[in-house]
């Protein structure tokens, strides 16, 4: 046995995710303001691990030092700050290399202090009539309670009022839930620039506007700052409380969380840093980060174009599935073969015509569907509502713990609760993170059911920008199988048992450790083995360690992993088997999928489950084999050209280096244009075939 670690911290393999996606911003072949993007990308995933992982280690030093107990936790707190700043560093730098580049394009984001006469003028009657009204300084004194009120989702410019000797301080929120924060000022005649400017700095310009004549003073001077809170709240588990009432109440304990991360303008004076620290509360645990003039970088994700279209991306069409055009409806394209679509390259809209056909078709009976996120303006939650309009019987089953997604679907389960329709919260201690959608049809005599699996959420908005597998069918043994899902849900604690789908909690663990054993006793036996997986997340050591026995035993292993893993590729002894790369490009890479070699057979699953403990043990998920032979290929086909990825593959590797995987003398391959490619060539082949048959 080797005497290396087996395992990377997951914490540590995040921050390894996040500098791929910064490695995006710095690749001077993608477009210039998707550039900008990936920097807003990088920023709205660095809060969220404040939010949640930087959160839970600092809980676990706590209980630790609550418990006399001493783990590592203290130890993997400093790596993952030495780590987060050297990041930091890097973003700062890549940030001002992109503001020199849109400048060579005659794009210029200006500060306050780069206005000429004609934009003072403007920017002073704009600040004045859109921005003013929703601009109220919060005056800190001691009797405040800054924690009670102040917001993690937003940027704050600490005000600092001088009179002599003596100083006030205030803060004012920047309003980007009410404003954009980049607004583009008016150009002189005959000027080929664009310029736009932050929201904060025309707040910075306009401050004698705020204040003058409500407080004296001599001067007056702007920092940025921003803190970020822990995402966790306990749950009062009380019986009379109901699983909204609880909800309703974390929420709230998550507005007033302690902070774990406080980012302050380096030229921040020392007096008033020590000020903002005190009311805070901030521990010496916590995050202090000096930093620039801008926080909120996540706002960048929605920076605009305003300069030539070849700075952003070109736009993918969305395919449309041959099967479902070519029918009368989505249930006669569906009965006629399992339909097998893969967003973004095909369009979202398949689904929400087949719910919205669903409403008002008078055969359909009942529809049940499991929500986990769903978009703002949701057609999926339209249409059950008009289905229990039109009589027919709706389940919806919302889960109220989708982390920070909790306040938008208890707004949406009362609004489908008024509208009557049965809304079930699911299992305590268990989210429900399945991608079910069942719809029951009177064909004749019978009960004919349709089902959807997936990988990812029932919502629009993301199925343009995640690639994620749908499969539709009415196979009986998997619909009669996604049917008892829905009644394991309303009622846990009858003994039910999956032939077909991989469920968890119930049978997951159980079910993947016996095809790896499979697979191991084929390689023993010189029979084909081999496992290719692909997921978000890599975490569960129970899954680990049976994936380095397979390895030993000569089973052949192809990783694709966005994010966390945990899984050292390449140990000698322990893992000389496994390869593994992460793909981030355009798409965010989302599908959970497994094929087991199975001596040739090939046994194909899509999931809603990462590999981590809670997806396999807490959690409500389904895994659908895929039986149709042509979406099994397919499936094989699409892994197939990511394990082929020459121009955004990296290597997963010990030192977390993030190298690019070699291209040497291979054509170059873009893996997520190629599958666009390999779709498209697939949909006009089918439909060729229809054509033919449809002539004979």
């Amino acid at each position: 046995m080797s005497a290396e670690p087996l395992y990377t911290d997951k914490e540590l393999s995040w921050l390894s995710f996040n500098e791929r996606v910064l490695q995006e911003a710095a690749d001077k072949s993608v477009p210039l303001i998707e550039r900008v993007r990936f920097l807003g990308i990088y920023s709205s995933n660095t809060d969220e691990f404040y939010k949640v992982r930087f959160a839970d280690v600092k809980r676990r030093i706590l209980i630790n030092e609550e418990q006399g107990s001493n783990d590592q936790a203290k130890d993997l707190l400093s790596k993952i700050q030495s780590r987060v700043l050297k990041l930091n560093q890097d973003f700062d730098t890549l940030y001002n290399e992109i503001l020199l580049e849109m400048a060579r394009r005659h794009i210029f984001l200006v500060n306050e202090q780069q206005l000429d006469d004609h934009q003072q003028t403007w920017l002073r009657k704009h600040f004045r009539s859109r921005i003013l009204p929703h601009v109220t300084p919060i005056l800190l004194t001691d009797d405040i309670d800054l924690l009670q009120f102040l917001k993690d989702e937003y940027s704050y410019l600490a005000v600092e009022m001088r009179q002599g000797n003596s100083k006030r301080y205030a803060l004012i929120e920047i309003p980007t839930d009410q404003l954009p924060r980049f607004i583009q000022l008016p150009e002189a005649k005959g000027k080929r620039h664009k310029t736009l400017i932050f929201l904060d700095n025309i707040i910075r310009f306009c401050l004698d506007d705020i204040f003058s004549g409500l407080f004296e003073y001599d001067e007056l001077s702007a920092y940025a700052m921003k803190m970020t809170r822990d995402a966790e709240y306990d749950l009062n588990l009380e019986v009379e409380h109901s699983l909204l009432e609880q909800m309703s109440e974390g929420l709230d304990q998550r507005l007033t969380a302690m902070p774990v991360r406080f980012v302050y303008q380096r030229d921040m004076p020392a007096d008033m840093v020590d000020v903002l620290c005190s009311l805070l509360k901030v521990s010496s645990y916590d995050s202090i980060i000096p930093g620039g003039r801008y926080h909120n970088f996540k706002d960048f994700i929605g920076f605009p174009n305003v300069g030539r279209d070849y700075l952003e991306n070109k736009q993918l069409p969305p395919l449309e599935s041959t099967q479902f055009i070519h029918a009368r409806n989505a249930f006669d394209a569906i009965k006629k073969q399992d339909i097998l679509l893969y967003y973004p390259y095909h369009t979202f809209g398949h689904m929400t015509e087949l719910v919205r056909q669903a409403a008002y078709d008078p055969k359909v009976r009942s529809i049940k569907i499991n929500i986990y996120r769903v978009a703002k303006n949701s057609q999926i939650i339209e249409s059950m509502i008009d289905a229990a309009n039109n009589g027919k019987q709706v389940t919806v089953v919302v889960e109220l713990q989708a982390r920070f997604d909790e306040e938008a679907n208890i707004e949406w389960a009362r609004r489908l609760t008024e509208a009557g329709v049965q809304v079930l919260f699911g299992v305590p201690g268990l989210k429900i993170h399945s991608k079910l959608c069942l719809i029951t049809r009177k064909e004749g005599d019978e009960l004919v059911r349709y089902a959807h699996l997936g990988t990812g959420n029932f919502h629009e908005k993301t199925a343009r920008i995640y690639t994620d597998f749908s499969l539709m069918t009415c196979r009986k043994e998997i619909t009669d199988e996604v049917r008892m899902v829905f009644n394991y849900i309303q009622n846990p604690y009858r003994p039910v048992k999956f032939n077909h789908l991989i469920v968890s909690p119930r049978n997951s663990r159980s079910r993947l450790y016996d095809s790896i054993d499979r697979e191991i006793a084929h390689a023993k036996q010189n029979l084909p083995s081999g496992i290719t997986l692909k997921v978000n997340n890599l975490v569960d050591k129970g899954l680990i360690n049976l994936l380095y026995q397979a390895s030993n035993a000569g089973v052949k292993i192809k990783l694709i992993i966005r994010g966390m893993c945990t899984l050292i590729p390449g140990i000698k002894g322990i893992s000389e088997n496994i390869t593994a790369i992460s793909i981030v490009d355009r798409f965010l890479e989302h599908p959970r999928v497994v094929v087991f070699e199975n001596n040739g057979e090939h046994d194909v699953y899509i999931s809603s489950a990462d590999w981590m403990t809670r997806n396999i043990d807490n959690r409500i998920e389904v895994g659908c084999p895929i039986y149709d032979p042509e979406l099994k290929e397919k499936i094989i086909d699409i892994l197939d050209i990511q394990l082929s990825d020459t121009v955004k593959a990296r290597i997963i590797d010990k030192e977390m280096s993030n190298k690019y995987v070699p291209r040497g003398n291979k054509r170059k391959i873009r893996s997520q244009l190629a599958i666009y490619d390999y779709l498209k060539q697939s949909e006009k082949q089918l439909k060729k075939k229809m054509k033919s048959e449809s002539n004979t």
